[in-house]
């Protein structure tokens, strides 16, 4: 469908746009006076910032999607889905939404998507093989599954350039997937997605200058989503319905420790606070920018076993598995939240001490 010196000007236009519009933005959304202003809850920065960097990164995204023009039967449905992502995102950046209100635009955009036929409709299951699912049970999944990623990315943006850093690796593993698998669509739409949030980075990396709000944070996850139903879900290998949540492994396993505990503490489960994975570390004694750092070198892993485990026979996916299992381990001991008696960290280093003692 396109060429790579094609793919490559898409990237540059989407990236250069959002180099060039994210500083007008910040004049601008000081001038408005659309600032984030810190509290003594849960925001780290010191003086207010603008926020709503998200309408940056779209910019970017729309001029590459116009010079690519992407076709695909659901393209428009994607289209409108993202619009409502970003509005309501943007809205909330502007009001403060009540979390029905932003419920309900999160659905309302994930509707769009699957009314325009983009569903999941089938998982490939070991030892069950390919299982076709019901269309109301396709449907369902698929909304859950795009609200879910967009309120995983939103939930994990709580420091300079984590959700943007962790989208971008996101994006790249599926990225890599598509091409192993050669779904030109998925490429085309990644290469114009990290682009655009690559661009935004230098200015959203620790000390920013602008955030990106709901606003970006949403339409990100909501397009992480949309680029791994159009590739991730139709793949046949085996565990392919996993390869999806191992991607976004760290924002899903901080979403359902912010469930769990909030349900915990009889509190609802929108309720905001400061125990999110990234606090947890700075709380740790970590700086700002190790603690996002910290958390790129996980999901980084999480990608590359991503990458190996969508292509691995049987044997090979059950190993991943356990190495995958093993991180999670070794990054609840990282951040404070194991509760083992003897956890990996501790049995590490005194495996350690018994070589030097041996040596």
């Amino acid at each position: 469908m396109w060429s790579i010196e094609e793919l490559f000007i898409a990237f540059l236009l989407s990236i250069g746009t959002v180099l060039i519009v994210t500083p007008l933005m910040i004049k601008i959304l000081h001038m408005l006076n659309f600032v984030d202003r810190p509290d003594q809850v849960r925001k780290m920065h010191k003086v207010p910032k603008p926020s709503m960097g998200g309408l940056a990164i779209f910019i970017g995204i729309a001029v590459g999607f116009i010079y690519l023009s992407p076709d695909s039967p659901e393209m428009t449905g994607v289209i409108i889905g993202a619009v409502i992502m970003l509005l309501t995102g943007l809205l909330d950046d502007m009001f403060n939404l009540r979390p029905s209100y932003k419920l309900a635009g999160q659905l309302m955009a994930a509707s769009v998507v699957t009314s325009s036929g983009l569903v999941i409709e089938k998982l490939t299951i070991p030892f069950a093989g390919t299982v076709f699912l019901d269309d109301y049970i396709g449907i369902a999944l698929s909304i859950l599954w795009i609200v879910a990623a967009a309120n995983a990315i939103n939930l994990i943006d709580g420091l300079d350039g984590l959700a943007a850093g962790i989208s971008i690796i996101g994006l790249a593993s599926i990225l890599v997937m598509a091409i192993m698998d050669y779904r030109i669509l998925v490429i085309g739409l990644c290469v114009i997605l990290i682009g655009s949030t690559l661009g935004f980075l230098p200015y959203n990396f620790y000390p920013s200058k602008i955030f990106m709000g709901d606003t970006g944070a949403l339409l990100l996850g909501y397009s992480i989503a949309i680029v791994s139903m159009l590739g991730l879900f139709k793949n046949i290998a085996f565990f392919s319905f996993i390869v999806p949540a191992i991607v976004l492994a760290i924002p899903i396993f901080d979403t359902i420790l912010a469930i769990l505990r909030r349900l915990s503490n009889h509190k609802g489960i929108a309720v905001a606070d400061n125990k999110h994975i990234h606090y947890l570390l700075m709380s740790k004694g970590y700086s700002h920018r190790k603690s996002v750092l910290i958390i790129y070198g996980f999901s980084i892993y999480f990608g590359v076993m991503a990458v190996i485990f969508n292509s691995a026979r049987m044997i090979t996916s059950f190993m991943i598995g356990c190495l995958i299992l093993f991180a999670i381990q070794l990054f609840s001991e990282i951040v404070g939240i194991a509760g083992r008696k003897k956890p990996i960290l501790s049995q590490l280093r005194i495996l350690g001490d018994k070589v030097k003692i041996n040596r």
